[in-house]
C-alpha cells in the first residue's frame, strides 16, 4: 500500500491565534508534527495542507511538502480530502492534526499496519486506556467503546460503559486518523448524521452509516495543544522527558 499522511494547519484559531506557528521550546508547531511524521518509514509522502502563505514559507525552509488549500474549507477533515483529490496514488490517508506534537511514528505506523492487516475495516483510530480519574468525566475529552475484536461500538463525551460495577475500563480516542483513499472521499461527501450533531464527533457519523473503524490500543499519549497553558504543560513535559521523542 503506498501510504500519505496529511497535516492540515489553518494559521486562524479562537483560543490560540496562529497555531501552527506557535513556537514550542524553540520550534514551530507545525514542524515538530512534520519532523515526527516523516520519521515513519511506513510513510511514502507527507504533505502539509494550509490556506496561509506564513505557514508554507516556514514549511519549505524545513524541506517540507506544502499543498495550498482554499480558504473557504470548513475543517481539518476538508482540507485533507481536498489533497487527497489531488494525489491518486495513495491507498492509506492519515490525518495528524497539527495540534498534536507527540504523535510519533510508532503511532503512525500501527495505523497503517492496522488496515493492512484488517480489510474488513475503511479506518483506524488510536485509542489510550484513561488513566486520570478526571478525564473519564471531562466532555472534552472522547470516550469509546469496543468490542473483543477492536472494532468501535461508540464514541461519546459522556461516561461510556457507564460505572455500575466499580472496576470498569476507560479507554479515549487520541491522535491521528488513517482512511483507506476511496472511503475517505465518500466520507468527506456524506451529510452530518444525527448522532454526529448530538456529541459533536465525526466518527459517529462512520458508525451511523454502518461502516467498521478499527481501534488501536497504544501506549503512549498526547499533549493536544488549543491555549497558552497547553504550550505550557508541552514545554515542562520536554523538561522532564526530554525532547527527542522515540515513539
Amino acid at each position: 500500500m503506498r501510504t500519505l499522511a496529511v497535516i492540515p494547519a489553518r494559521y486562524h484559531s479562537t483560543r490560540l491565534p496562529g497555531k501552527p506557528l506557535v513556537e514550542i521550546a524553540g520550534i514551530p508547531l507545525v514542524i515538530r508534527v512534520l519532523r515526527q511524521a516523516k520519521r515513519c518509514s511506513l510513510l511514502d509522502r507527507v504533505i502539509v495542507a494550509t490556506d496561509d502563505e506564513r505557514i508554507a514559507e516556514v514549511v519549505r525552509k524545513d524541506k517540507g511538502e506544502v499543498m495550498m488549500t482554499p480558504p473557504d474549507l470548513p475543517s481539518g477533515g476538508d482540507r485533507v480530502a481536498w489533497v487527497v483529490k489531488c494525489v491518486e496514488d495513495a491507498d492509506v490517508v492519515l490525518n495528524i492534526q497539527v495540534d498534536d506534537p507527540l504523535v510519533g511514528p510508532k503511532m503512525i505506523g500501527s495505523l497503517v499496519e492496522a488496515l493492512a492487516q484488517d480489510e474488513d475495516c475503511d479506518l483506524a483510530v488510536a485509542v489510550k486506556e484513561i488513566e486520570k480519574p478526571e478525564e473519564v468525566e471531562d466532555p472534552n475529552i472522547v470516550k469509546v467503546v469496543f468490542d473483543q475484536y477492536f472494532k468501535a461500538l461508540y464514541f461519546s463525551r459522556s461516561v461510556i460503559p457507564y460505572p455500575r460495577v466499580k472496576g470498569a475500563s476507560y479507554y479515549k480516542h487520541i491522535g491521528p486518523y488513517a482512511y483507506r483513499r476511496p472511503f475517505l472521499l465518500e466520507f468527506a461527501s456524506w451529510e452530518p448524521t444525527p448522532l454526529e450533531r448530538s456529541e459533536s464527533l465525526e466518527m459517529l457519523r462512520v458508525l451511523e452509516r454502518g461502516r467498521k473503524i478499527k481501534c488501536v490500543p497504544v501506549e503512549s499519549d498526547t499533549i493536544e495543544i488549543d491555549t497558552p497553558e497547553d504550550v505550557e504543560r508541552l514545554e515542562a513535559y520536554f523538561r522532564e522527558h526530554g525532547d527527542d521523542l522515540k515513539w
